[in-house]
């Protein structure tokens, strides 16, 4: 990942597959309707997105014909970032756009959702069944009180219950906001307590790895530590009795009830995300109802050329920002693909089962999942039918190269490999999926529509063909209409805006390259800097890991108060592997040859583990901070990793270098 022109595309789509894209259909229409460029292809019809932002989101509503209770005003009152003003006047509900195909005779029978546990069995939910399930969902929501503005929360695994508790919640203009069901009660209530709902979903437990997991002790504590609540809902996925005072699930959605959507402003709060809270208290991110409608219409509809033939599986979880945008897919009448369960159960190959099962067209993973198949020599193509994906998609880190080439060589030659990239900040991507463009390795295709993605050096001027942070200097509908709890805006400003400001930094280091594509490298916030050359962290991952003795690695980057500079290597070996020294020199001469001799490390140590955020992303900040001696408390807030034993290792190391 070094250098940042691919002159050879790994894959090109067909003349048919492009003129078979959404997106090209959309730019022919915007070219008529509005003056977008009828040629040039998509470079041509992003510079047009981004210059003429406003007339690029009228025609986004209009081509989804987004439906407005009370029109709109104009579309961009105010650009200024943050703060801009979208669609004022304007008033809808999302609920209603994720059930429209329900409206439709034809589409009734056809399955909305296909749940999958992990016996691999889908079993489908039609639009009709969706729809009533809301509808009666949502009268009982309104029964018990909850009116626009009141805060819904889901302790709940990807399970049908979510989406529709979700759908009920938005109908009635109620916001919502949900943690999986592996988050502990401490880390739940670091997020439902900043916020106060009113109405807690629960189950009784989840099956993950093949065993069950009862959280009924989980609920009491939440139940006990929210005083908000005023009605709490049993859904009884381990088949236990309602607690005192619980709800049923079943009789809340028994009811033939046509669903009532309440008209919002544009900016109504649809959810709250959070971000991984690793340094103190998550950010409780607000996004609108619009917002988040418009964006993921054109994200979904165009970038993902997802439709109502498609069926749409991206393995995630209600923690995670991606459930949310998987949930999305019902806004262009696609088949949602809705998996509980451990990623690798029964085996590592799970994921492409679950793909051959319910004939997913978009098939959306972790680049670390398609690592690890690497790793274990799984053979998708080759034991699953996998004829209807034509999408396979990774977010979560960057795809390596070797996950490229390992796509290409084992599910298809003519398969779309979309690595994307954004943020929970945004419930979107900045760069990603593009149908009518080439996928070159070890890159994002291009920044996305309506998104004027930039790399920017330190002073702010715009590079090409150089690292530079991540900043967008124009605002999209999705990014947050304010932090809860953040009453002057300050926690807000201080994430983005601080270091450009009037422009959104991100905290990634990218480059973007002469043919218009992205390379991400890690989080600036994290960066490698030996000697004033900026490194990221990514491209050290991707060379050692492919080295079959490591299983995960971790890399810090040090300032010493001497003004030296400590770079330690941590690795967590693969079973049977011993980190002697053939293994470090192998390690050392690995990263020499493929990145430079400033990439190599100047230490090697071992762990038992790698910590993560709740999320799965490697938790590089937080270490930094216990290597520089801050104390443990002060350094992480242990509610937002996975292994808070596994932080102990670098905490004592910090004590034993003095």
């Amino acid at each position: 990942m070094t250098s940042a022109t691919q002159p050879e595309p790994l894959w090109a789509p067909g003349p048919d597959r492009i003129a078979a894209a959404r997106i090209t259909a959309f730019q022919a229409w915007a070219a008529t309707r509005f003056g977008a460029p009828a040629e040039g292809g998509y470079p041509a019809l992003h510079r047009w997105s981004v210059d003429e932002l406003d007339t690029f989101w009228q025609a986004v509503a209009e081509w989804f014909d987004v439906r407005f209770t009370t029109p709109y005003e104009s579309v961009l009152a105010d650009r200024s970032m943050p703060g801009a003003q979208w669609f004022t006047g304007a008033t809808l509900n999302y609920a209603e756009h994720a059930l429209r195909a329900a409206e439709d005779p034809a589409r009734a029978g056809d399955p909305a959702l296909l749940y999958v546990d992990e016996t691999h069995e889908p079993v489908p939910v039609t639009w009709a069944e969706l729809r009533r399930q809301v509808g009666s969902l949502a009268a009982e929501l309104s029964a018990l009180g909850v009116r626009p503005g009141d805060r819904v929360s889901g302790y709940l695994p990807n399970i049908p219950q979510a989406a529709v508790a979700l759908l009920a919640t938005a109908a009635v203009g109620g916001v919502w906001t949900s943690c999986a069901p592996d988050f502990g009660a401490r880390s739940v209530l670091d997020r439902f307590q900043q916020v106060e709902p009113v109405v807690l979903f629960t189950v009784d437990g989840y099956r993950y790895g093949g065993k069950e997991h009862d959280r009924r002790e989980a609920v009491a504590e939440l139940r006990a530590e929210l005083p908000s609540l005023r009605a709490v809902v049993h859904i009884p996925l381990l088949g236990t009795p309602a607690p005192d005072g619980a709800l049923d699930w079943a009789a809340l959605t028994a009811a033939d009830t046509e669903p009532v959507f309440e008209p919002v402003a544009f900016d109504h709060p649809l959810w709250v995300l959070y971000s991984s809270g690793t340094t103190g208290l998550p950010k409780a991110i607000v996004q609108s109802q619009g917002g988040i409608l418009l964006e993921h219409l054109k994200q979904l509809g165009l970038h993902c050329d997802l439709g109502p033939e498609d069926r749409f599986f991206w393995y995630t979880s209600t923690g995670w920002m991606m459930w949310n945008f998987l949930v999305s897919g019902l806004l262009t009448g696609t088949t949602v693909v809705l998996y509980d369960g451990s990623p690798g159960y029964p085996d590592t190959g799970a994921q492409w089962r679950i793909a051959e099962r319910t004939r997913a067209t978009l098939y959306g993973t972790s680049a670390a999942y398609v690592m690890a198949c690497r790793k274990a020599e799984v053979h998708p193509s080759r034991d699953f039918d996998l004829s209807a994906v034509k999408c396979v998609a990774t977010t979560g880190s960057p795809l390596p190269p070797d996950g490229f080439r390992w796509l290409h060589d084992e599910v298809a030659e003519d398969l779309w490999i979309a690595s994307v990239s954004g943020g929970t900040d945004v419930c979107s991507c900045f760069a990603g999926a593009v149908p009518t463009l080439p996928v070159h390795i070890g890159e994002l295709q291009a920044a996305c529509l309506g998104t004027d993605l930039q790399s920017w050096d330190p002073s702010g001027k715009p590079v090409v063909g150089e690292v530079g942070e991540l900043v967008v200097t124009n605002p999209m509908p999705s990014m947050p209409i304010h932090f809860w709890n953040d009453p002057d805006g300050s926690r807000y400003r201080d994430s983005y805006f601080e270091m450009f400001p009037g422009v959104w930094r991100h905290g990634d280091w990218i480059t973007i390259t002469d043919h218009g594509s992205v390379i991400i490298h890690g989080r600036s916030d994290s960066t490698l800097n030996r000697q004033g050359v900026r490194m990221g962290s990514a491209d050290i991952y991707e060379a050692v890991e492919r080295l079959p003795e490591i299983k995960e690695s971790l890399v810090i980057g040090l300032e010493e108060p001497n003004g030296g500079y400590w770079m330690p290597l941590f690795v967590h070996l693969a079973p049977g592997a011993t980190l002697d020294d053939d293994l470090r020199a192998r390690i050392k001469a690995t990263i020499r040859e493929e990145l430079s001799p400033r990439h190599v490390p100047d230490e090697i140590i071992e762990v038992p583990a790698i910590p993560h955020t709740l999320t799965g992303k490697r938790i590089e900040v937080p270490v930094k901070r216990l290597l520089q001696g801050t104390p443990l408390a002060k350094a992480v807030n242990p509610g937002s990793v996975d292994d808070i034993g596994l932080l102990g290792f670098y905490e004592e190391l910090a004590r034993t270098r003095g």
